[in-house]
């Protein structure tokens, strides 16, 4: 039996081999780590996946966790020995911290790129921008809080839904947010703040998801999450509240590990993400502002958003040196 069954595949193999048919080439491939948002079905990751593979020839494989911090700390968990080629959703409060790790390479020349303040670096390249801001449900919260300091000591009693700053970036931003306002006295201000916290979120997604469905008339987002709702649901019912203070700066960036330093395509990547093919999608897919080069002019809703009166921002060496420290003040507050 085992005789005539070689012969049978001996046979199917010459024949194949006759007609011209050859085993297909395995693509070349690039594993990018981001956060679940980039990758949804209403996210930057399916188009941006389609058009990179349509440039490269190659495989385009994303893995997602659950939001920017998440993203690092899971990179340097798995140390040296990662999959990723490059890691696409942190943003400049990582940066420091990212780089002391040892695990990211220089990228190279890049250009085009354009985001307040100039930021550059060596070694980690912006995709996009970003202010955080405090977005309310005009239905619910007909007068929402015109400061950081109304939103933490004012009278109301409305809830808003915030993200965890040991997983999530928009947390770290708030968290950086209520210190470059209060200093030193962050802590009494996230004490007063607690009790109309109706629960912290791992990551953006969760936090967005229960705003939208009712369960508070507040979330931390961003002053562009409105651009959402004009544009998508032809709604101007969801705004951003502006804060007497300004607001704080997000700028996200990707980087290529050591490991991708050794795949071709990562610079490729880097390449494609700064151009327009990859620019033109974030506006109306990550509700972000480009921070590259761009073919497409930003829908007319974006002029409707909310414009910061001031710019905050901490340098990535001030957020690494104090992190950790200003994360334990949070925790020993809103653990209680």
């Amino acid at each position: 039996m085992r005789s005539l069954l070689s012969q049978l595949v001996l046979a199917t193999g010459l024949v194949s081999l006759l007609a011209g048919v050859a085993p297909a080439e395995a693509k070349d491939k690039l594993t990018v780590y981001t956060y679940e948002s980039f990758t949804a079905d209403w996210g930057p990751g399916p188009a941006v996946k389609k058009e990179f593979e349509a440039e490269c020839g190659c495989d385009l494989e994303f893995v997602s966790v659950a939001d920017g911090v998440a993203l690092l700390n899971r990179v340097k968990l798995e140390g040296a020995g990662t999959k990723a080629d490059i890691v696409l959703g942190l943003d400049t409060n990582l940066t420091a911290d990212a780089r002391t790790s040892g695990l990211f390479a220089p990228h190279g020349e890049v250009s085009g790129i354009d985001v307040p303040g100039g930021w550059k670096d060596d070694t980690f390249v912006p995709f996009d921008y970003g202010y955080f801001a405090v977005v309310y449900d005009t239905q619910k919260l007909k007068n929402p809080p015109k400061s950081l300091k109304e939103l933490v000591e004012g009278s109301g009693t409305d809830k808003i839904v915030i993200q965890d700053p040991r997983t999530s970036t928009p947390g770290l931003g708030l968290l950086l947010w209520v210190k470059s306002v209060y200093g030193d006295k962050a802590p009494e201000a996230w004490a007063k703040l607690k009790p109309k916290v109706l629960t912290v979120t791992p990551g953006w997604s969760e936090a967005y998801g229960l705003f939208t469905k009712g369960e508070a008339p507040m979330v931390l987002s961003y002053t562009t999450s409105p651009a959402y709702h004009m544009v998508a649901e032809n709604t101007e019912r969801y705004q951003a509240a502006s804060f007497e203070e300004g607001e704080y700066l997000q700028i996200e960036v990707a980087g290529i590990t050591t490991t991708g330093a050794k795949n071709p395509l990562a610079q490729k990547f880097i390449a494609f993400m700064t151009g327009p093919e990859f620019q033109d999608i974030i506006p109306e897919t990550n509700w972000m502002f480009p921070a590259g080069k761009t073919d497409k002019p930003l829908n007319p809703a974006f002029d409707k958003l909310v414009k910061p009166t001031k710019t905050l921002l901490f340098s990535p060496e001030e957020v690494a040196a104090n992190r950790k420290a200003w994360v334990d003040e949070w925790l020993a507050v809103m653990s209680k």
